[in-house]
C-alpha cells in the first residue's frame, strides 16, 4: 500500500515520467474544461465534463464525480467511465474516507487497503489497482463530493504525487462551477415542486385530481418533443404546464361543481379564470413563470380565432398553450367530472381528428397521434385511482 502523499518508487517514476504529459498542456486541459464547465447549467454535463477532464490530464483509464445523497446516506455517482450509476453507504470505501475526513488519498495497490470497497470491482468485472480520490469543498468549507480518478494508463501503472496535485487543481477551479450547478439545479426543482403543486390546488377547487396535472405536464413534455423543441425547452413547458387552470382559485364552488350545463352568465365567469391566472403569473419576471403566465392565458384559444379569452389565433396563440390546450381536453375527456361520465378513446381521438385546424394546431394534433402509444403509457402510469 502507498501511505498517504507518498510517491511510486523512482523507477516507477521514471517510468510514468516517459509518458506523462508536460505540465503546460496539463494546465491547458484544466482551463480549456473549466471553461466549458462554467458555461454549463446542466448538472450531468458538468459531471461529464469534469470526468472528462481528469481522466485526459493524468492518464486515468476511468474518472468519475461522486455526489452526496444524505436522505438515502449514500455517495453516489451517475458519471464514471465504462459504468452506470454506482452508490454505497457513505462512509465506506476510498471514496467514502476521502469524504468523511476531508482528505485526499493516493492509493498505490488498492486490493491491500483496507479501505477498498472490492464490491464495487464484483458488480462491474473491474479490477482497481491504483486509486486518487480528492474531495470537493464548497464556498462555506463544507464537503460536496469527491473526485476520484482510478487505474494510472501508464508503463509504471501507478498515480504519483504529481497526479495528485494537479487532480487536486483541476477540483479546485471546477469545484465552484460544480457547486452552482448543484444549487441552480435544486431552486429548478424547487420551482418544479411549488408549480405542480400549485396546480393541484387549482384542480381541487374543481374536484379534480392531482394526477391530472401530472398527466397533462408528461403529455405536454412529449408533444413537446415531437415538435422538434430540444429537451430544455420541453422541460420547461413540463414545468410550466400545470399552472394553466390556477385561476379557478378565484371561481366561485357554484360554478365550478355545478354538475349541469353552465348558463351564459356562469359560462362568462368561468372564463375569468384565464385572465385571473394571467394576473396572478404574470408580476413575474422569472422565464418560467412568464411562460406559465401566458399558458394560463391562452389555453382556452383556439386555431381558428373562436376561442377565449381574446379572441386570436393560429400562431399568434403561444405555442406552450396551443400544446397545453391539446394535452388538457385530452386528458379532461378521457377522465370523469362532475358533468360527465369518461369518454372512450375512440371518441377522444374522433374528436381531436374533427378539431383539427378549427380547435387545434393542426401540427400537434398530428404529432399528438404519433406519440399515442406513448401518451396513453403516460395516462395509465397516473391514472387515477377509484
Amino acid at each position: 500500500m502507498l501511505p498517504l502523499h507518498e510517491s511510486a518508487s523512482p523507477t516507477q517514476r521514471s517510468a510514468n515520467a516517459l509518458h506523462e504529459l508536460p505540465p503546460g498542456q496539463i494546465l491547458r486541459i484544466i482551463f480549456d474544461y473549466t471553461a466549458k464547465i462554467a458555461d454549463e447549467q446542466s448538472l450531468q454535463r458538468v459531471l461529464s465534463l469534469m470526468a472528462d477532464m481528469g481522466q485526459q490530464m493524468i492518464l486515468a483509464d476511468r474518472c468519475a464525480v461522486w455526489l452526496i445523497d444524505h436522505k438515502h446516506q449514500e455517495v453516489y455517482t451517475t458519471v464514471a467511465h465504462g459504468t452506470e450509476e454506482i452508490r454505497i453507504p457513505i462512509g465506506s470505501g476510498f471514496v467514502g474516507y476521502s469524504i468523511q475526513h476531508g482528505e485526499p488519498l493516493l492509493i498505490e495497490d488498492a486490493s491491500a487497503d483496507y479501505r477498498h470497497n472490492a464490491n464495487n470491482d464484483h458488480k462491474t468485472n473491474y479490477l482497481t489497482r491504483t486509486v486518487i480520490t480528492v474531495p470537493f469543498v464548497g464556498n462555506d468549507g463544507h464537503i460536496l463530493g469527491a473526485y476520484q480518478a482510478v487505474n494510472k494508463q501508464s508503463p509504471g501503472h501507478v498515480f504519483t504525487q504529481r497526479d495528485l496535485e494537479f487532480l487536486t487543481l483541476a477540483a479546485s477551479y471546477a469545484g465552484k462551477s460544480l457547486e452552482s450547478v448543484m444549487l441552480h439545479e435544486e431552486i429548478v426543482a424547487t420551482q418544479k415542486e411549488i408549480l405542480l403543486t400549485m396546480g393541484q390546488i387549482g384542480e381541487s377547487r374543481s374536484k379534480e385530481t392531482g394526477n391530472h396535472v401530472k398527466r397533462v405536464a408528461e403529455y405536454s413534455y412529449l408533444l413537446a418533443l415531437g415538435m422538434g423543441l430540444d429537451s430544455e425547452q420541453a422541460e420547461l413547458l413540463k414545468m410550466a404546464s400545470p399552472m394553466h387552470d390556477i385561476g379557478k382559485v378565484a371561481i366561485p364552488d357554484s360554478v365550478l361543481h355545478k354538475p349541469g350545463k353552465l348558463t351564459a352568465q356562469e359560462f362568462e365567469l368561468m372564463k375569468e379564470h384565464t385572465v385571473i391566472g394571467y394576473r396572478l403569473l404574470n408580476k413575474s419576471n422569472r422565464r418560467l413563470l412568464r411562460h406559465a403566465a401566458r399558458i394560463a392565458h391562452e389555453h382556452h384559444e383556439r386555431w381558428d380565432g373562436s376561442g377565449y379569452p381574446r379572441g386570436i389565433q393560429g400562431e399568434a396563440i403561444d405555442l406552450f398553450a396551443r400544446i397545453t390546450a391539446v394535452a388538457d381536453v385530452f386528458d379532461a375527456l378521457g377522465s370523469e367530472r362532475v358533468y360527465k361520465p369518461a369518454w372512450e378513446l375512440d371518441r377522444i381521438l374522433a374528436l381531436l381528428q374533427e378539431e383539427r385546424g378549427r380547435h387545434f394546431d393542426p401540427l400537434i394534433i398530428d404529432v399528438f397521434m404519433q406519440q399515442l402509444p406513448a401518451l396513453l403509457a403516460v395516462r395509465e402510469q397516473y391514472r387515477d385511482m377509484k
